[in-house]
């Protein structure tokens, strides 16, 4: 129970929090939530990416108080959509979150699009086969709170049933048209089980499971913190003029120039272009993004 003098102030996954009464556990034990501790970090969303509609206006917490953001793709079966993983590293690093990413399903497809067209950012990343050994995936989660997040279908809370047995979380298929049916229903925070062959004593982990998503709009972060999540871009803007809006539109915008020299891949630049044109309402961040005559089906 939340006590009343918390008003509406809410509580979600992640939340450190004070409690009275009952605390031991027990069937039928009643304790209620008095305080929330100040959160270290905070992985939000909203509806949209237009901060002028009423969707864009909710914003909507994922997690509280992750260290890690585990951003979960699938290599086909669902297609990957890089459209989707940029805009999870927006949100990672407005929060101040370090993002991992997971490929999984790697026994249909390589990983080589995938990683090539983020080969600039030195993102870290984990391959993840139906019979593969998840010990890297484990060293990676070791000592964290992690948040896993991914379109429905790309194998998450399969995953997260291998990582901990007896979280028994809900399973589906992916649709004939590509699209993963929604299963998990509801975020839920697992502590990981320590591992007897580890040979330490280090923390295991918690990982959280959230429920798939088709949209992960971002208008809660601002056009400046937009760029952040496109680190090989950055250094170029130091050569905009002043008070450049990076679209396409601006004749003096220094990322063109950038790109046709070959310091980018061009199709990170029209993905950040199109963030910001959905910011303003010319874009629907509940469609796939994709990217005209890119190999990687659904970016």
């Amino acid at each position: 129970m939340r006590a009343r003098e918390l008003g509406r102030k809410s509580v979600v996954v992640g939340d450190r929090v004070g409690l009275v009464g009952d605390t031991s556990g027990a069937p039928g034990a009643l304790a209620r939530i008095v305080r929330i501790a100040e959160r270290r970090s905070v992985l939000r969303r909203t509806a949209e990416d237009d901060a002028t509609t009423a969707e864009g206006r909710l914003e909507r917490v994922v997690v509280a108080n992750a260290d890690q953001l585990v951003i979960v793709s699938a290599l086909a079966d669902p297609p990957p959509r890089t459209g989707f993983i940029d805009r999870c590293l927006v949100a990672a690093y407005d929060a101040d979150i370090e993002p991992l990413l997971c490929l999984t399903k790697a026994d249909l497809a390589g990983p080589e699009a995938v990683l090539g067209y983020y080969t600039e950012l030195e993102l870290p990343y984990v391959l993840i086969r139906p019979d593969s050994d998840l010990a890297a995936l484990r060293a990676l989660l070791a000592g964290r709170i992690s948040v896993m997040v991914g379109h429905s279908g790309v194998g998450k809370s399969t995953l997260v049933n291998r990582l901990v047995p007896a979280a028994d979380r809900a399973v589906g298929t992916v649709s004939a048209i590509g699209r993963g049916r929604h299963t998990s229903t509801s975020a839920v925070a697992l502590r990981l089980p320590p591992q007897p062959d580890s040979g330490t004593d280090q923390d295991p982990g918690w990982i959280t499971d959230t429920p798939g998503v088709r949209s992960f709009g971002l208008a809660h972060v601002s056009a400046e913190s937009l760029l952040h999540g496109f680190s090989d871009l950055v250094e170029a803007t130091v050569d905009c003029p002043a008070n450049c809006q990076h679209t396409a539109d601006e004749a003096d915008c220094a990322l063109d120039a950038w790109v046709a020299a070959g310091k980018a891949d061009p199709r990170r630049l029209a993905s950040y272009r199109r963030l910001l044109a959905s910011r303003s309402g010319e874009g629907d961040p509940r469609e796939p993004e994709r990217n005209p005559g890119d190999p990687l089906a659904g970016s």
